[in-house]
């Protein structure tokens, strides 16, 4: 699906004000309500748009310490990927995993509510993951910029 200026427009509003009801985004917009219903079930039936959902902010739970945590693979197993992200899934406290292709081949991100737990989850939950050759800690002091829209 091309999206024109139309899409565009709808889309930065949404992305704005993701809470407001459909007439006023579909105002904000300059097009009438059923324009804008018909052109977000468009851009839902080609993935443009993929559903709504809630940010929790992890801290307000109690889980004050945020790990990002690099791995590089022992790929002489052609399941490796496999068997690691199958693994990293059945951590409670992993939130994010992504790939990657370069020297990095697996960034889970990590929450705890502590240093104490996180010294826990790393030593019976993480150290037991398959087929870790390295591993790299980043923890997260401060999260300066965290966007989820994107320029349109």
């Amino acid at each position: 699906m091309q999206i024109d200026d139309t899409d565009r427009r709808i889309l930065r509003q949404l992305q704005a004000a993701p809470d407001a009801l459909p007439r006023d985004l579909a105002e904000r917009a300059g097009v009438t309500p059923a324009t804008f219903t018909r052109r977000m079930e468009k851009m839902r039936e080609a993935r443009i748009l993929r559903g709504a959902r809630e940010d929790i902010h992890w801290p307000a739970l109690g889980y004050a310490v945020e790990v990002s945590l690099r791995f590089s693979l022992d790929k002489t197993d052609p399941r490796a990927f496999d068997d690691f992200i199958a693994a990293a899934r059945l951590v409670p406290e992993v939130i994010g995993i992504q790939t990657f292709l370069g020297r990095v081949d697996v960034r889970l991100l990590v929450i705890a509510r502590d240093m104490g737990h996180y010294q826990s989850v790393y030593r019976e939950r993480i150290l037991t993951l398959p087929h870790i050759s390295d591993i790299e800690a980043l923890v997260n002091v401060a999260t300066i910029k965290s966007e989820t829209s994107v320029p349109l």
